[in-house]
């Protein structure tokens, strides 16, 4: 379980300690943000969903690195901790970016 469950769980607090001890852009309080994480993640649940199912899975993971909790469409939990963490990163990167280059 630790090989892709820990590494997912580990990134969502990694990320928001570089936005909150570090970069401090205010992203978590925009309501644009949280409207991206929302589209982000319907549109992961589609293409995660088709690329993960059981019945003819594009992607597999060994059952012995992740927890097994799929939800829903046989998508591994620990894929959206990977999905919000990747996305919040490179949303924190490119507003911190644009603010230097407005400044």
């Amino acid at each position: 379980m630790i090989g892709y469950t820990l590494p997912a769980v580990a990134s969502v607090p990694a990320v928001a300690a570089v936005e909150l001890l570090w970069l401090r852009t205010g992203l978590f309080r925009r309501p644009a943000y949280w409207l991206t994480i929302g589209i982000v993640l319907a549109f992961q649940i589609g293409a995660d969903g088709w690329l993960t199912k059981l019945s003819a899975p594009i992607v597999e993971y060994n059952p012995a690195q992740f927890t097994g909790v799929r939800f829903p469409f046989d998508i591994p939990v620990e894929d959206y901790l990977f999905g919000v963490s990747l996305i919040t990163l490179t949303l924190l990167l490119w507003t911190r970016q644009r603010e230097r280059t407005i400044s």
